[in-house]
C-alpha cells in the first residue's frame, strides 16, 4: 500500500508542477481509477478497482514501468488516504487543462488520462456513491471532483453521464433529508459558477447545455423544499444545509438570466413563486438564514446579483428585458404585501455580542446591539421595492397611501435601533444613521428615495395646484423620510463636506453614486428654491441644538409648544418657516440671502458634536495633485490657512454688505427684541445669545454655502484631472451640470 502511495504521490509533484508525463494512458489511469465503496460507505481494497479496470482496460501498469518494486497490496486503514490523494491528483489534473500557463504537451497528455478515465469505467457512479460516505472530508472530496470533471466535460464538449443525470432527478424530484440532496445541489452550484465564470465567449451556449437538463427538476425541487413545515422536521440542521444549497443556486440562476442571454422557467421560479422564499424569514431558524434570504432578495431587486463572481469588470447588463422588468414588479409587490401583512414586526433584528475569541468571558457581558446587515438589507428592500411599484402606477393618490403605510411600518421598525432624536429632528435622518457603514447600500436607498419623490411630485405637481396643497406635499415628504435634499444634506454633513470624496465616489465603479449624484444635480437645477429652504431648516435646527447644549431649551420648548399647532420642527416648512429670532432671514427673507445663520460668539467657539465643520477645511485623505507634472499649489499651512482667511472673510464681506445698512440693521433688532427666546428675566451668559444687539452677533456660513463651496472645489478637481487625462471616463456632462448649479445657485443666494 505505501509503494501505491508513493507512486501517486510522485504523480502528484509532477502534476502540480505542470510536468509532461511519458508513460501510457493505461498505466496512469490504472492508478487513478478510485475504489467502489461498500453499503457501509467504507472504501474497498484496491484490488478490486484494478479488476474492474483490468476487465475494462484489459491491461494492468507494469509495475517496473512506474518504479513500483511490486504489485500494490491495499490496506484498509490506508484507503482513505489512497483515495483522497487519488481524488486530489484529478483534481489538479483537471486544473492544469484548463490553465492557460500549462505547456501544450503537458496539457494534452493530461486530456487524454481524463478522457481515458472517464470511458474506462463508471466514473461518475463512484463518485456519487462516496456522497453516503460517514467521512465528511471524503464525500466533499469527490463532490468537488465530480463537479470539476463535470465542467470539463461541458466545455470539452463531451456529453454527460445518464447515471450522474438519473442521480440529480432522482434526489431532486422531491425533498428529503438525505445528505445526497445537499452534495447534489452542492455540485450542481460549483458546475454553473464554474461557467459563470468563464471567460470565453461561449459560456452562455454551455450554461444553455447544462440548464437544458435540469430546468423542470428544479421547479420540482423548489416546490417541494418551501412546502415543508419547518415545526414538523426532526432534523432541521439538515432542512437548513439544503436551503442554504438552494439558495446559493437560484442566485446563480437569477444572475445568469441578468447578465447571460438565457431565459429557462428555473431561472423565473423565485419571481413567479417569491411567497415561498418570503416565508422562511418568519420560520424559526437561526439568524444567518433570513440574513442571507434577505440580501438575496435585495440583489434581485437591484439587479447585482452574481458581480462577485466574475473576474475582472463588473458584468455587463443584458439589453432591457420586458419579462424581467414585469418578474420584478411582481418580486416588489410580493415584498409589500408581505410587509403589509407583518413581516417587519416579525423580524427580530436582535445581533450577537462580538467578543474576542468568539465567546463572551464570565463577568464581561455586554449588550448585544442590532443585526445592522438585516437592518440595512431589510430597509433598502422596502425603499426599492417602492421605488419599483411607484414607476408602474399613476394613480398619486394610490402612492400616497402606499408611501405613508409602509414607510411609517419602516419608520416603526427603525425607531428601536436608532437615537430618539434622530426621528424627532428630521424622520429623514434615518437613511444616513442606518446605512453608514455601507456606501453601496446607502446610495442605493437614496437614489431610490429621490426616485420616489421624482415621480410623486411630478403626479402631484399634475394634479395639484392650490398652495396649501402643495405645502401639505412639502410635510408629507419630511413625515415620511424621503426628501432628496435632506438625505442628501445629511450624507454631505456625514463627510464633512469634503470634495474628495466625493471625487473618490465619482471615479470608484463600486457604488451607483454617479448614477445618484447626476440625478441629484439635475434634481437640484429645478428644485433649487426648495433646497434652500430645506437648508434653512438645518440652519435652525443647529442653531436650536447649540443653544439646548449650554442650556435653557426647556422652557424655550415649552414656549413654543403652546404656540404652534404642530411640535414638529417640520411644522416650519409646511408653514413658510415661521422661524425663531435667531435667523437673519425671519423678517424679511426677501431682501437677505438664503444662507446666512447668526449665532453667537460662544456658539461658533464651541461647535456641537458632529455639527457642520468650520471654514478651515480638515486635511484631506488623498491628494490628487501629487504627480510631477501637477500644477504648482502650495502646501504650506500658513498659505494654506490665510487662503481660507481671506476666503471666509471675503463671505463675511458679501453678508455683511447685504445687511449692512443701518435701516437693516434697525429692522433686525426690532424683530430680534420683539421675538425673544430666552426669559429675559434670566442673567446667566447663555440666556442672551439671541436676544445681544446686532454689533456683537458674528455670522457663520450656511450649510447652503458650504454646499456650493464644496461643489465648486470638485468642479475644480475634475476639471484639473481631465487636462491631465487622469479622469477615468469624460466628465464634460458632470461639469456642464455643475457650472450650471454654480450659477443659479449664485442667483438666489445673492439676489442683490
Amino acid at each position: 500500500m505505501r509503494d501505491f502511495f508513493e507512486v501517486l504521490e510522485q504523480l502528484y509533484k509532477k502534476v502540480l508542477l505542470g510536468a509532461t508525463l511519458a508513460n501510457d494512458n493505461q498505466d496512469y489511469v490504472f492508478y487513478l481509477n478510485p475504489a467502489f465503496s461498500d453499503p457501509a460507505g467504507s472504501p474497498v481494497t484496491s484490488p478490486e478497482c484494478s479488476s474492474t479496470l483490468g476487465a475494462q482496460g484489459d491491461r494492468q501498469p507494469s509495475p517496473a514501468s512506474l518504479s513500483i518494486s511490486a504489485a500494490p497490496v491495499c490496506l484498509k486503514s490506508d484507503a482513505r488516504e489512497v483515495t483522497l490523494l487519488q481524488l486530489t491528483v484529478i483534481r489538479v489534473m483537471l486544473t492544469k487543462i484548463l490553465s492557460a500557463e500549462t505547456e501544450f504537451h503537458a496539457k494534452e497528455k493530461y486530456r487524454e488520462i481524463i478522457q481515458v478515465l472517464l470511458m474506462s469505467s463508471d466514473f461518475d457512479s463512484k463518485l456519487t456513491c462516496m456522497f453516503q460516505n460517514s467521512d465528511k472530508l471524503l464525500s466533499h472530496m469527490a463532490a468537488k471532483c465530480l463537479a470539476s470533471l463535470l465542467y470539463f466535460q461541458l466545455k470539452e464538449k463531451i456529453t454527460l453521464s445518464n447515471s450522474w443525470i438519473a442521480f440529480c432527478q432522482k434526489n431532486l424530484s422531491e425533498y428529503s433529508e438525505s445528505d445526497k440532496v445537499v452534495y447534489c445541489l452542492w455540485t450542481l452550484t460549483v458546475v454553473i459558477k464554474e461557467i459563470f465564470k468563464n471567460t470565453c465567449s461561449q459560456k452562455t451556449e454551455i450554461l444553455k447545455q447544462f440548464l437544458t437538463l435540469f430546468d423542470s427538476i428544479f421547479e420540482v425541487f423548489y416546490n417541494s423544499l418551501f412546502s415543508q413545515h419547518f415545526e414538523n422536521l426532526q432534523e432541521t440542521s439538515k432542512l437548513v444545509n439544503s436551503l442554504i444549497c438552494f439558495l446559493e443556486l437560484l442566485e446563480l440562476l437569477v444572475a445568469a438570466r441578468i447578465h447571460l442571454d438565457l431565459h429557462f422557467t428555473c431561472q423565473r421560479i423565485l419571481f413567479l413563486k417569491p411567497s415561498g422564499v418570503l416565508n422562511v424569514i418568519t420560520w424559526p431558524v437561526e439568524a444567518f438564514v433570513k440574513r442571507k434570504v434577505i440580501v438575496f432578495l435585495k440583489k434581485c431587486l437591484l439587479w447585482k446579483v452574481g458581480e462577485d463572481l466574475c473576474r475582472g469588470a463588473a458584468p455587463a447588463l443584458t439589453p432591457p428585458n420586458c419579462l424581467l422588468d414585469v418578474d420584478t414588479l411582481a418580486l416588489a409587490g410580493a415584498v409589500l404585501q408581505a410587509v403589509d401583512l407583518g413581516l417587519l414586526r416579525t423580524l427580530s433584528v436582535q445581533g450577537k455580542p462580538s467578543c474576542f475569541g468568539g465567546e463572551v468571558q464570565p463577568g464581561c457581558e455586554q449588550r448585544p446591539g442590532p443585526d445592522h446587515v438585516i437592518l440595512r438589507a431589510a430597509s433598502l428592500l422596502l425603499v426599492k421595492s417602492l421605488e419599483i411599484k411607484f414607476q408602474n402606477c399613476a394613480s398619486a393618490k394610490e402612492m400616497k397611501v402606499d408611501l405613508q403605510r409602509f414607510m411609517s411600518e419602516l419608520l416603526t421598525f427603525l425607531k428601536p435601533h436608532l437615537e430618539p432624536s434622530v426621528l424627532l429632528h428630521n424622520p429623514c435622518e434615518w437613511l444616513s444613521r442606518v446605512f453608514i457603514e455601507q456606501d453601496d447600500d446607502m446610495l442605493e436607498a437614496a437614489k431610490a428615495s429621490m426616485g420616489i419623490y421624482v415621480k410623486l411630485t411630478r403626479e402631484c405637481e399634475a394634479a395639484e395646484s392650490l398652495t396649501q396643497e402643495k405645502e401639505m406635499w412639502t410635510h408629507h415628504t419630511h413625515e415620511n423620510g424621503y426628501d432628496p435634499h435632506c438625505i442628501f444634506l445629511f450624507f454631505l454633513k456625514n463627510i464633512g463636506f469634503d470634495s474628495t470624496v466625493l471625487l473618490d465616489f465619482l471615479i470608484s465603479s463600486e457604488t451607483c453614486f454617479l448614477e445618484y449624484f447626476v440625478r441629484y444635480l439635475k434634481l437640484l437645477h429645478r428644485d433649487r428654491d426648495r433646497f434652500f429652504t430645506i437648508c434653512r431648516y438645518f440652519d435652525v435646527t443647529e442653531c436650536n441644538d447649540s443653544i439646548s447644549v449650554r442650556g435653557g431649551i426647556s422652557s424655550l420648548v415649552q414656549d413654543r409648544s403652546s404656540n404652534h399647532t404642530e411640535s414638529r420642527p417640520m411644522a416650519a416648512i409646511a408653514s413658510h418657516w415661521n422661524a425663531p429670532a435667531c435667523v437673519s432671514w425671519a423678517s424679511d427673507a426677501s431682501s437677505e440671502p438664503p444662507n446666512q445663520v447668526m449665532v453667537s460668539q460662544e456658539s461658533h467657539a464651541t461647535p456641537r458634536a458632529g455639527s457642520r465643520p468650520s471654514p478651515q477645511a480638515p486635511h484631506s485623505l488623498v491628494d490628487y495633485d501629487t504627480s510631477d507634472d501637477s500644477e504648482v499649489e502650495s502646501t504650506d499651512p500658513c498659505l494654506a490657512k490665510s487662503k481660507q482667511t481671506s476666503f471666509h472673510q471675503e463671505a463675511m464681506k458679501k453678508i455683511q454688505d447685504s445687511v449692512g445698512t443701518s435701516r437693516h440693521r434697525m429692522e433686525l433688532s426690532l424683530e430680534l427684541q420683539s421675538r425673544p427666546v430666552v426669559p429675559k428675566e434670566s442673567n446667566t451668559p447663555s440666556s442672551a445669545n439671541c436676544e445681544m444687539a446686532p454689533e456683537s452677533i458674528v455670522y457663520e456660513v450656511g450649510i447652503s454655502y458650504s454646499t456650493m463651496k464644496c461643489f465648486e472645489e470638485l468642479q475644480g478637481a475634475i476639471s484639473r484631472l481631465q487636462k491631465k487625462n487622469l479622469f477615468p471616463y469624460n466628465p464634460r456632462a458632470l461639469l456642464k451640470l455643475l457650472k450650471q448649479i454654480e450659477i443659479t445657485c449664485n442667483k438666489s443666494m445673492n439676489p442683490l
